[in-house]
């Protein structure tokens, strides 16, 4: 194989290569507004992509230009994207002259664009912040209508999670090894410093990593990068935060070779757009470079990025048409202020090392070694032996009566008390809880406390990054990585509610059952201690690739590969009373080889046509949290856990030219044997006899080997139509599925308990075949027009269009339990394949339309640069779902038909909705 991939890589130079013109094209880059020169400006032949970067005097000069018209890129960061087409004439230079760049006004629409990424929409539920902090540096028609203007509905681009794109600062990759995802809120608020980015677009070649199929993008912090300057900025909106304020300083690059950049930012909100959601965070930036000469540069970054914010609740629609769509059950009034039960902390400061090594004109060689560490906590109400202290309990509710003892009866005097009640006490009563632990049956035991879900992360990342020209006209990036974590996670109480301890026990269970750890039973803990469950992941990952990139006058094209071992142990620290034997020390340990290939090419129809084609093939170790069944309790590993199979291709036609911009891609892509864990109370074997609730058990549900298909279309055009006013149009359209049944099983503790087994019980296929992937627009449309004005003011105006998202599906709903009684083997009543189909159609959202206006403006005084920018989202104030699930506690026929007999079901799906009208105001000063 390896003979055989170096015969054909010298077969396509000897077949491609051609020779070089002798042609030169130069000129000078000013800024438009101070006429000052512009160094560190990349100056690129769109046919040839070979590039220049303008000196201090913004002079520049390309050898070697091929013959012909061609298309000069000019691109900075701050500046807009500028293309000139010119004629190059054999062995003669072209004198370009002055080329006048300009603000870019989409850096300032980046600044609202936290409030999209940040946003907790599907914190516990769907799993998944948006992926719009993906696209923030691109330039693309398509990917611009995606991030600004269908980010607030929660698009995706290609329908895929962002598990499947690779982030990275400075080298270094921050997608998580406990879920696949990056975690944005840790450099959050911080987007003056976070600007320098490369993104490429699903498998295209990036310089820095092999990558996924979704794309790749580069944050690059080097201080030396920053151009010189210092800016103050202050905003407001109603979003998920009300103000912020930030202020940076750049030094550039100075006489004795060191450069230093320092950012920090506040955000914070006495309540956000949704009820009861507090926001406070801070962040805080440093990066300092000494060049040490002409081949060695050593660059420091520090980010800390502390951040919290109350979560906003789903709701059923029976609680939403009571209480509002800004309602949200998870918070309470206690002296006089609102305090939420379910906040989200972040804090983990990352630390880096970069070493810039240029071993000789052709090559260099970047080292970066990193060091991560902090938590992440999510609080939430612990209770034992009293009520469920949820104001949306479903025994609070008016269903629980209109489908038991008001059989149906809207007018019943028990719905219309229930229906009251709810309304007068549809907050968390926080006084209730302080009074019940005061007068607890056991004095001084607290029946409420409030803990935290508490991750502790320490990572050491270390990788070296190669960048060779081996020829003129074939490059080499090659990478290795070394990532080793130690994820320690316990529960953690924070507040005794009054009390003045908390027995750390499971009261639902008996005997030994009902000990968190057997080592240390029947412990009453304090404020700070851990308890319920406490474990340690660890994971040491290796991966390393290699790609050749060729360029030539006709065509360029690459070939990747890569190569990754993942090793994860569970080490358990409570001996648990329901896993007594396989719950306290460590695992097995679980090890994944993976391999990637990839390739593509771009066919130059002339200068400003092109065909662009990509394709990739990989493998994708599962992330620690679905390699154990369930590791909050239990050393088990997930059945038939095993290595994802990936394959993807696209091909796009792409116009370049001055005034018109456009790229049209058709992509599919497969994901199969992917892995999915999820939890829940459910009543499984349809028993309804227990007269408290108490029948129901708490699920671990396993879904193995799916597979899924997602195919579509993208387009992105931009024309400009006068100098001042230009049209951008976009659409995508895709069908994202699941293209198989995948097996399903359950892991129920209660059965644990009477066996210190691992009770997995297979329910067979789920059958989800040709179900839509959920919670994502599948269908988007945008029109933009913008005025910019020479005076420096601009506005612009988008009509937005989405459609076919999805409801996310029940699972287990989907098995055989759901029509057969286990007790008989025979269907429930009722259960014919007409009703069963009904049942289990899968909910369509409607479509909507959202309208954005945006604009701003700047002056410049003196070598000071003042502007403000402005935007309001969703003008007519649209009211739309960007998600929402299934809940699987009727698992069964019989079950789910009682709860939906009357159409009032008590265990309806539950629903996140999108902002309604907001605003984004940010005024700030440049000098």
């Amino acid at each position: 194989m390896k003979k055989l991939a170096l015969s054909l890589l010298f077969l396509f130079q000897v077949v491609l290569v051609m020779a070089q013109s002798q042609s030169i094209v130069k000129g000078k880059i000013v800024d438009s507004k101070t006429q000052t020169p512009i160094g560190g400006v990349k100056v690129m032949v769109q046919l040839s992509e070979q590039s220049v970067v303008t000196n201090n005097l913004g002079d520049f000069l390309i050898k070697e230009v091929p013959v012909g018209e061609q298309v000069l890129v000019v691109s900075q960061n701050g500046y807009a994207t500028k293309n000139y087409t010119i004629e190059v004439v054999d062995k003669q230079t072209l004198d370009v002259g002055l080329i006048l760049l300009e603000e870019d006004i989409t850096v300032e629409q980046q600044l609202s664009l936290i409030t999209i990424t940040e946003n907790d929409l599907g914190d516990d539920n769907s799993g998944s912040e948006s992926t719009a902090g993906l696209l923030q540096s691109s330039r693309d028609a398509f990917q611009q209508a995606a991030a600004f203007n269908w980010g607030q509905a929660r698009f995706r681009m290609r329908g895929l999670d962002n598990e499947y794109g690779t982030t990275m600062i400075n080298g270094i990759v921050m997608n998580k090894l406990y879920d696949g995802r990056p975690q944005w809120s840790n450099w959050g608020g911080l987007n003056d410093v976070t600007r320098n980015q490369e993104f490429t677009l699903g498998t295209s070649p990036s310089d820095y990593t092999f990558g996924g199929i979704l794309g790749t993008q580069e944050i690059n912090t080097r201080a030396s990068l920053f151009r010189k300057g210092n800016r103050i900025s202050f905003s407001g909106t109603n979003t998920n935060y009300s103000w912020r304020t930030m202020a940076t300083t750049n030094s550039g690059l100075m006489k004795n070779g060191w450069a230093y950049s320092v950012s920090i930012s506040r955000r914070w909100a006495k309540e956000g757009y949704f009820e009861g959601t507090d926001y406070s965070a801070n962040s805080i930036f440093a990066s300092v470079e000494k060049r040490f000469n002409d081949k060695h540069s050593l660059n420091f970054t520090s980010i800390l990025s502390q951040n919290s914010r109350g979560k906003s609740s789903p709701n059923t629609q029976e609680v939403t048409d009571l209480a509002g769509i800004k309602y949200n059950s998870y918070w309470g009034w206690q002296n006089g202020k609102k305090r939420n039960s379910r906040d989200k902390d972040i804090e983990e400061p990352i630390l880096m090392l970069s070493h810039y090594w240029k071993l000789t004109d052709r090559t260099t060689l970047n080292t970066n070694v990193a060091y991560q560490q902090g938590f992440i906590a999510n609080s939430r109400i612990d209770y034992q032996g009293a009520n469920n202290p949820d104001p949306t309990y479903y025994r609070n509710l008016p269903s629980y009566y209109i489908n038991g003892d008001a059989a149906g009866n809207l007018a019943s005097p028990l719905v219309a008390a229930a229906t009251n009640y709810f309304l007068n006490n549809k907050q968390i009563d926080w006084n209730a809880m302080y009074i019940a632990n005061q007068n607890s049956a056991v004095a001084g035991r607290s029946v409420y406390a409030l803990y935290e879900d508490r991750t502790q992360d320490k990572q050491l990342t270390a990788n070296t990054i190669l960048f060779s020209d081996l020829s003129d006209n074939i490059k080499l990036n090659a990478g290795a990585n070394f990532r080793k974590l130690q994820s320690h996670n316990f529960q953690h109480l924070t507040d005794l509610l009054g009390g003045q301890y908390f027995l750390d026990v499971d009261p639902f269970y008996t005997g030994d059952a009902t000990q968190a750890d057997l080592n240390n039973p029947n412990r009453t803990v304090q404020v700070g201690d851990q308890y319920g469950y406490n474990y340690k992941l660890n994971a040491t990952v290796i991966d390393a690739f290699t790609q050749f990139k060729f360029s030539y006058d006709v065509a360029d094209f690459y070939l990747a590969q890569s190569f990754s071992r993942s090793e994860y142990q569970r080490d358990g620290i409570y001996k648990n009373g329901i896993y007594a034997n396989n719950s306290f020390g460590k695992s097995e340990k679980q090890t994944f080889e993976n391999f990637g290939f990839k390739g593509g090419m771009t066919y130059k129809i002339t200068g400003q046509h092109l065909l662009d084609f990509n394709a990739a093939y990989m493998t994708k170790a599962p992330n620690l949290r679905n390699t154990f069944a369930n590791a909050r309790l239990n050393n088990n590993i997930t059945p038939n856990i095993n290595s994802e199979r990936i394959a993807s291709v696209d091909a796009s036609y792409i116009i370049r030219t001055p005034k018109l911009k456009t790229r049209l891609t058709g992509f599919a892509s497969k994901i199969q044997n992917a892995t999915e864990i999820s939890f829940f109370y459910g009543e499984l074997s349809g028993d309804d006899s227990g007269a408290d609730g108490n029948e129901d058990a708490f699920i671990s549900e396993i879904l193995t080997g799916i597979d899924k298909k997602n195919v579509g279309a993208e387009l992105g055009i931009e024309y400009q139509i006068t100098s001042t006013i230009k049209a951008t149009a976009a659409a995508s359209y895709g069908q994202y599925l699941y293209s198989n049944n995948p097996t399903l099983y359950i892991n129920d503790d209660a059965q644990a308990s009477s066996t210190n087994a691992f009770p997995v019980q297979s329910f067979g296929p789920a059958y989800l075949k040709n179900y839509r992937l959920p919670g994502m627009p599948q269908t988007a449309a945008s029109f933009e027009l913008e005025y910019r004005a020479p005076q420096f003011w601009w506005v612009s105006a988008d009509i937005n269009y989405l459609s076919d998202s999805y409801l996310d599906v029940s699972n287990i709903l989907r098995t055989q339990n759901f029509v057969t009684n286990p007790s008989t083997g025979l269907s429930y009543d009722g259960a014919t394949i007409e009703t069963v189909s009904a049942a289990l159609k899968q909910q369509k959202f409607d479509a909507f339309n959202l309208v954005n206006i945006s604009g701003g403006k700047s002056w410049k005084v003196d070598g000071t640069t003042l502007g403000f920018f402005a935007s309001i989202n969703n003008v007519f104030d649209t009211t739309y779902r960007t998600g929402g699930f299934e809940q699987s506690r009727k698992a069964n026929y019989s079950d789910y038909q009682s709860d939906n007999q009357y159409g009032r079901p008590a265990f309806g799906p539950k629903y996140f909705y999108g902002y309604g009208r907001t605003y984004f105001l940010n005024v700030y000063v440049n000098f």
